[in-house]
């Protein structure tokens, strides 16, 4: 009978190593074996940056860093929670979830509301709209000089701050802006209709709407150009309370960093490694 027990427990503990180890992320939980489900809100309409694909999966540069996070975090166990932009502002600052991606721009405004960790998510290219005939203009000075008008942009979205600040730094040649009621407006089309002059857009997005086959837009791909006009760090927003989950995500970050995942991923999702002008990188 005893040697039955001493069988039965070698058996046992044999599962049970063969489990944790077939688990993957299981077989590394934290000290006292607690593991903590964690919201992740992202927006899913903001391909490449995070969308929902075909197969109803997250996905998208900001989310697939994210899922590397948690792999380094055996503590947490992150669920992702597709919404829009309005929302997942509302949804972190309220509580309904613990951090939210959507290439987010740091603002003074934000660290009232949200936890911006220390170490950031990624790189963004911010750029301007414009029709084919006025792509001599390269920059904000250029397009504040030409007198040209801006699509508006709600003012809070972090793209109308960042052309606030140039106006602030450019008190002799500010750029045209008016705040919208909308979040963001279709920047594409007001170009195209001769609504506005040009328009502010990020890189990733104006590729997937003008210069994919499959965009909305691959009509107007000889009509409209996107000049950059800087690259912004981007960040996740955490809720206030939780300042222990953001260092948790500092530690991470830093380690996917050093070893050049992040890189890996602007390149797959972005067409270009962003990482490669940190050094000229001001915001």
């Amino acid at each position: 009978m005893n040697k039955y027990f001493k069988l039965a427990a070698i058996g046992l503990a044999s599962v049970t190593i063969l489990a944790a180890c077939s688990s993957g992320k299981a077989s590394t939980t934290s000290e006292d074996g607690d593991v903590r489900k964690v919201k992740v809100a992202y927006d899913m309409a903001s391909k490449p940056i995070s969308w929902l694909d075909d197969k109803g999966n997250a996905t998208g540069y900001d989310v697939e860093v994210m899922k590397l996070v948690d792999e380094l975090l055996p503590e947490y166990e992150f669920e992702y929670i597709g919404t829009t932009s309005d929302d997942l502002l509302i949804g972190v600052e309220q509580g309904k979830f613990q951090v939210g991606v959507k290439n987010a721009f740091w603002t003074e405004e934000r660290t009232e509301k949200f936890i911006f960790p220390k170490d950031f998510l990624g790189l963004s290219s911010a750029g301007l709209v414009l029709k084919k005939e006025n792509e001599h203009i390269k920059s904000l000075e250029d397009f504040a000089s030409a007198g040209y008008s801006l699509a508006p942009i709600a003012a809070n979205n972090a793209q109308y701050t960042v052309i606030d600040e140039y106006n602030k730094t450019n008190p002799d040649n500010p750029v045209k802006l008016d705040a919208g009621d909308a979040f963001t407006v279709d920047v594409v089309q007001w170009v195209n209709e001769g609504r506005v002059d040009g328009g502010v857009i990020i890189e990733g997005p104006f590729q997937k709407q003008v210069l994919d086959e499959s965009g909305p837009y691959y009509n107007l791909k000889d009509e409209v150009v996107y000049n950059e006009f800087a690259v912004i760090k981007t960040w996740p927003l955490f809720n206030k309370k939780e300042q222990d989950f953001a260092n948790a995500y500092d530690k991470a970050i830093k380690q996917l960093q050093e070893e050049k995942k992040t890189n890996e991923l602007s390149k797959e999702f972005y067409g270009r490694d962003l990482f490669e002008v940190l050094d000229k990188v001001e915001r």
